[in-house]
């Protein structure tokens, strides 16, 4: 059996988004930054091209994240996946905090009593703690929640930004499509049945590296 050099971490990475920027190029794809820093860290966590086409970023959404960032703001999280994969040092030497109630017994029992799921009621809950004003709210596996924090800024909430991703094929599309609709509040979304955790959390560890001009090729 032959194996191949090993690289160190760094290289790897390099050489990883090297090849990303070449073949979307190749493909015809042209982005800019900082969008562009967005689309290639997912492209880099996923490995799927696809995300090229379906990526959909509504105006000054990266610029509207970063500064919240910045300004020390919460975290919410569908599920407790997501939480776990973003940096939790970086938000934390920016002021901020990650938040995920799927897990909480109340939140159970209250999406039990409304039929509702927990996700959905996690997020509704984290609105009623005061703490979707002013945040990134990060939905990548529940539509249900997508579509609560969708309703949750028609009631007059207004979170930083929205990275609504789930994945899956009951209500991914359409709550997907809901949120393009949004103007009230920026989003950043993947079109179509494709997201999920590592999507979502490439999305939001590229924002915390934008936040502190950090490269965003760099992988913690």
């Amino acid at each position: 059996m032959t194996y191949h050099e090993i690289k160190k971490p760094g290289a790897i990475a390099t050489d990883s988004f090297s090849l990303i920027r070449q073949e979307l190029s190749t493909a015809g794809y042209q982005f800019t930054s900082p969008n562009a820093d967005i689309i290639e860290r997912i492209i880099h966590s996923t490995a799927d091209f696809d995300f090229a086409e379906t990526t959909e970023i509504s105006p000054n959404a990266v610029d509207a994240g970063t500064k919240a960032l910045n300004m020390g703001c919460p975290i919410v999280c569908d599920v407790n996946m997501i939480r776990a994969g973003i940096s939790e040092p970086r938000v934390t030497n920016l002021g901020g905090a990650l938040h995920c109630f799927v897990a909480e017994p109340t939140i159970r029992q209250r999406a039990e009593a409304a039929g509702s799921t927990r996700s959905a009621m996690g997020i509704r809950w984290a609105a009623e703690q005061g703490l979707l004003e002013g945040s990134l709210v990060v939905v990548g596996n529940a539509p249900t929640a997508l579509f609560e924090a969708i309703r949750l800024v028609d009631e007059g909430i207004r979170p930083a930004l929205i990275i609504g991703v789930p994945v899956g094929f009951i209500n991914t599309i359409e709550s997907k499509e809901a949120l393009t609709t949004v103007t009230a509040v920026p989003w950043i979304t993947t079109l179509g049945r494709k997201g999920g955790t590592p999507v979502a959390v490439a999305i939001v560890n590229a924002l915390l590296r934008l936040a502190v001009d950090a490269p965003v090729t760099e992988v913690d």
